[in-house]
């Protein structure tokens, strides 16, 4: 930088294409203190006045400058061009204000169709999308014609398919022909987003010139409609034509390859990656990372990804990820807190994967910090991370900040009300999981089939027969949802509990496919507690039919006969179990004390520390009997 500086005050001094060249110069550095020394300079000379040489160094400024830097400049051109005013809107969008920007577009002599697809941009890029929407019905209406950029931006913001149609077809009575490279590809876009993957082959294969870009469109689009192998047929012919894939093709089409637990495809393509020379690219590693992960082979993933150079908050997002996939959480955590230490920003999505880990294996205090570290960077309004803020306290039963976090959120996806309900639920608080029902149904995103788990769920827990039955027989009709395994086993259960047998199996009766091991599941405990063996033994019978190895309906039945003396009974059944069953579920609780986690298996011989654990428990015995709890019968093996 220093020789330019030395060449201001040289024979160049006086050149307007000097100073334009080292404000180039300045743009590649992105040097804020170079800026304002040419612009000090700039000023000496008095050039600064100069609308062009007051452009470029506006255009500086609104890149990484400040706001003020931005409006001094710009104050400071006596004879402002509508590049001018372009810049300066572009500025203000940059640095967030908006309002500003609106009154400057106001305040404009002459507009061309810079200035409306700016402010059109502009509006987008902050989030007022019925903002931008508006710009263009403006636009529209003062009779100035839309460019090819101006459409593409429009296409970002379509929803439906005849708002989308409607695009292409202005498109097309304009003559914006698809020689526009950035057209066409926008158009596959879109109607790759709206699932409509015939109209975007449409697009691609009457495209006059295709380039990187329009293959990986194509390719993402099909991933994104469900059609993977369709996706990957697509990769497979950019190849034979002599497209080049880059390293974003490469990362989707590994992503393809997850999706469909496809490992040996993925190995393939992860070799081309290596001879091409892309795996140095984090992107590209990381879709590795997940991709052994999700195809079981965790190890690969740690080789891996401790084999790179260089680590980034990408790679160590995808490694925390596959941690906590296969339950190894602390592992995770101790990444997590390497990452820290070498001050890698950490992602929302590696927040979120840390916040799943604490809430199920350590102390509350320790998901107090992780929300204290989610202040401190500026991540509390992103609704990835304050999701998992909700679930993260819902799970550890402190369900009044689980609810504070809900509260303040500025928008709240689906997700976000599934959370809390079934957060709500779990804490026994289903009066208000109902009236949060009620107020997602009034004003917020349509309920999916997990919504409906969640509130049918808390009608089981609060005995709600009348609402339960209400909510179950309304979900295709209102809502849309056909009823899952999910859905039948609550209601069952519901109605089980409630002792209304003949309603449940009813039905039962009347599902529109055979009942799975879980929904006869649903009606066993409730035929024991209310005393009707017939029903028990009918029920334990059809789940040991459909699932031959589980214990449940043995150890039920079981149970079942014993309370009734039927001993000969109960003894034929526990026979039967140890000849046939093999799949038993084994009890286990953890404990976090300090940095460990201590886990207790219930058939475990010896846990850690027990020596120790049962001289206290003695002690504790020999207090309560000197404090005369005789009532108390405690057993100690």
């Amino acid at each position: 930088m220093y020789p330019f500086l030395k060449q201001v005050h040289g024979p160049h001094r006086i050149s307007l294409s000097y100073y334009s060249n080292l404000i180039d110069h300045c743009l590649s550095l992105k040097s804020l203190t170079f800026a304002k020394t040419i612009h000090a300079q700039l000023i000496k000379l008095g050039f600064d006045s100069h609308t062009f040489l007051g452009n470029r160094c506006l255009d500086l400024y609104s890149q990484f400058g400040t706001v003020n830097d931005v409006l001094k400049v710009f104050d400071g051109i006596p004879d402002k061009n509508c590049i001018s005013w372009n810049i300066c809107l572009k500025g203000l969008f940059r640095y967030g204000h908006v309002e500003r920007a609106g009154c400057l577009f106001d305040e404009m002599p002459v507009r061309d169709v810079v200035s409306w697809n700016t402010m059109i941009s502009g509006y987008v890029s902050c989030g007022f999308v019925d903002y931008a929407l508006g710009v263009f019905m403006e636009m529209q209406n003062a009779g100035v014609r839309p460019s090819g950029f101006t459409l593409s931006i429009l296409m970002l913001l379509v929803s439906c398919a005849r708002h989308g149609k409607q695009i292409h077809g202005c498109i097309i009575r304009r003559c914006l022909n698809l020689s526009n490279l950035v057209l066409g590809n926008s158009l596959i876009d879109m109607y790759g987003k709206l699932g409509l993957l015939d109209y975007a082959f449409g697009v691609f294969f009457t495209m006059e010139e295709l380039d990187v870009i329009s293959w990986n469109t194509l390719i993402l689009s099909c991933h994104r409609s469900g059609y993977r192998e369709l996706a990957l047929d697509q990769f497979y012919l950019m190849r034979t034509t002599g497209n080049s894939p880059d390293q974003f093709t490469m990362s989707t089409v590994i992503s393809i390859c997850s999706n469909l637990q496809d490992l040996e495809k993925g190995k393939q393509i992860f070799a081309l990656c290596i001879k091409v020379g892309f795996i140095s690219n984090s992107i590209v590693s990381s879709a590795v990372i997940d991709l052994f992960s999700k195809c079981n082979r965790l190890e690969d993933s740690v080789q891996l990804f401790e084999g790179l150079d260089q680590w980034d908050s990408a790679l160590c997002n995808s490694m925390i990820s596959s941690y906590v996939g296969h339950g190894f959480m602390e592992d995770a955590l101790q990444l997590f807190v390497l990452t820290m230490r070498e001050n890698l920003r950490p992602t929302e999505f590696t927040l979120s994967s840390v916040l799943s880990t604490v809430s199920t294996f350590l102390p509350a205090e320790q998901g107090s910090q992780i929300h204290a570290l989610v202040v401190k960077l500026g991540f509390e309004s992103d609704a990835v991370v304050a999701n998992s803020l909700v679930e993260n306290y819902a799970k550890i039963g402190l369900i009044d900040f689980a609810m504070k976090i809900f509260t303040e959120m500025g928008v709240r996806d689906l997700i976000s009300w599934n959370t809390l309900i079934l957060g709500l639920t779990n804490n026994g608080r289903v009066y208000e999981t109902l009236d949060i029902f009620k107020e997602l149904v009034w004003g917020g995103p349509k309920p999916d089939r997990t919504t409906l788990a969640g509130v049918l769920l808390a009608c089981n827990y609060g005995s709600f027969v009348d609402d339960g039955l209400t909510i179950f027989s309304s979900m295709e009709n209102e809502y849309g949802v056909l009823p899952g395994d999910e859905h039948y086993a609550r209601i069952v259960e519901l109605l089980s509990r409630a002792g209304k047998f003949k309603e449940a199996m009813d039905i039962i009766d009347a599902m529109p496919y055979e009942p799975s091991f879980i929904i006869w599941g649903s009606i066993l405990g409730a035929s024991v507690i209310h005393g009707d063996l017939k029903l028990t033994e009918r029920v334990a019978e059809r789940m040991m039919e459909l699932e031959p190895q589980s214990s449940l309906p043995y150890l039920v039945l079981s149970q079942a006969y014993e309370t009734r003396g039927r001993w000969e009974s109960m003894v034929r059944v526990r026979k039967s179990m140890k000849h046939k069953v093999v799949k038993k579920v084994t009890g286990c609780s953890w404990i976090g004390i300090k940095n460990h986690i201590y886990m207790f298996k219930a058939d475990q011989v010896q846990h850690h520390g027990g020596k120790d654990i049962y001289l206290v428990l003695r002690l504790l015995i020999g207090e309560m009997e000197d404090k005369d709890y005789s009532h108390l019968h405690v057993i100690i093996t």
